[in-house]
């Protein structure tokens, strides 16, 4: 299968896995949990148990497809050129985001915590650099995920330029046998290690300077996209053994749940084991979860997605803006929302989910994808321009036809 082509279920599983996080982002004002911006006063045990779930495989999942996103943006460019197009295309618009974007989230957060002043009194703070939350305003907030993409294409574009050259033809050989039977799995196993041996001393934290197991982990999973994507015979063997994946992922998912329910956990006084290794794979189940639902995710995409409409093209060019855009929005609404009485969890969800698509989506359409300057800044490619037209004029029909040249 040729490589070159973009594969249109990978743009699919993108767009699914946006909307993915904007369910995620739209629940946390009323999961039993702390850490989020904007309580609201009730929160919600079982939604906090649908945001765990989320949360083990929706950042994986969109990291995985941004390995074959740097697979694609490598095709006929050099290093540098490669590296150029990703500080346009990520780092300007977390620039923007960090400036433009986020304050509004932390401005609306110190009002709900008591703060007097008004946006202009407050937004100078951001240029103290003092970063959130130890008493400062400057943060990326949800751009983390920008952020680490935008270091990791930094960092492995060398790799990844001699990866689809034909010097690691050899190499691309021996991945070839990975696709027999279900020796892709294997894939699975540096993140499942890693994130069991380190996970504990190193919780996640997405600030970059203090994240060292989850920035590896991440990473693992963008890489096994590249490789993944390089090496379609790889692809085709997801696609092949998906049932097995998704058995994986819901065996260790079930098996999870129930030890957490029963408080069956190295850190509860339940937990019968004695000695570190039955630890470390208990911990071990939840990159298991994720690698295991991921690999599905693609091979059943792969399977059923891997067709055009023609809304994909629409889709496909709105979903990173409004990835950029959709947190904001949340907060910004929860505000008010959290504040209403007599009103249910579930009815403040569906309208939180319900009006952050709608605002984001209407400011997508009418003041970025409209314009080159707010595409720039979103990182969007440049508009299309129009083919030009050769006006040919016959003596003997009128009027003039118009064609394509």
């Amino acid at each position: 299968m040729e490589t070159s082509q973009r594969q249109t279920y990978l743009d699919w599983l993108r767009i699914i896995s946006i909307l993915g996080v904007l369910f995620f982002h739209s629940a946390m004002p009323y999961v039993a949990e702390d850490g989020w911006h904007i309580k609201n006063h009730e929160t919600s045990n079982l939604m906090m148990e649908s945001n765990h779930f989320l949360h083990l495989f929706r950042m994986p999942l969109l990291f995985f497809i941004s390995g074959t996103v740097s697979f694609y943006m490598m095709q006929r460019r050099s290093t540098l050129s490669f590296i150029g197009l990703r500080f346009r295309r990520l780092f300007i618009p977390l620039l923007v985001g960090m400036f433009i974007i986020v304050p509004p989230q932390i401005y609306m957060e110190r009002l709900a915590n008591g703060y007097k002043g008004s946006f202009l009194d407050w937004y100078p703070s951001v240029f103290n650099f003092v970063p959130y939350p130890q008493g400062g305003s400057f943060s990326w907030h949800h751009l983390w995920f920008i952020a680490y993409l935008f270091i990791y294409d930094l960092i492995f574009a060398p790799m990844f330029a001699w990866m689809i050259s034909p010097k690691s033809d050899a190499f691309k050989q021996k991945l070839a046998a990975l696709a027999n039977g279900k020796w892709v799995y294997l894939l699975m196993l540096p993140g499942i290690v890693w994130f069991a041996l380190l996970s504990q001393k190193l919780p996640e934290t997405n600030d970059l300077a203090h994240d060292g197991c989850y920035f590896v982990y991440w990473l693992l999973f963008l890489l096994a996209g590249f490789i993944c994507i390089l090496q379609p015979k790889l692809m085709d063997s997801l696609e092949r053994n998906r049932r097995f994946a998704l058995t994986i992922g819901f065996l260790s998912l079930m098996m999870w749940e129930c030890m957490r329910w029963n408080k069956i956990e190295p850190w509860q006084p339940q937990w019968p084991f004695h000695g570190s290794l039955f630890s470390y794979l208990f911990i071990a189940l939840r990159p298991t979860i994720a690698w295991g639902w991921v690999l599905a995710l693609v091979g059943y995409g792969k399977h059923y997605l891997n067709r055009t409409h023609k809304v994909l093209n629409y889709l496909n060019q709105a979903v990173y803006p409004f990835y950029i855009l959709h947190q904001t929005v949340i907060v910004l609404v929860v505000y008010y929302i959290v504040q209403t009485q007599n009103e249910s969890i579930l009815s403040k969800y569906l309208y939180t989910v319900g009006i952050t698509f709608f605002i984001s989506v209407l400011i997508y359409h009418l003041f970025i994808r409209p314009y080159a300057v707010t595409r720039f800044l979103f990182g969007m490619k440049p508009k299309d321009k129009p083919k030009p037209v050769l006006q040919v004029e016959n003596e003997d029909l009128k009027p003039v036809v118009a064609l394509s040249a």
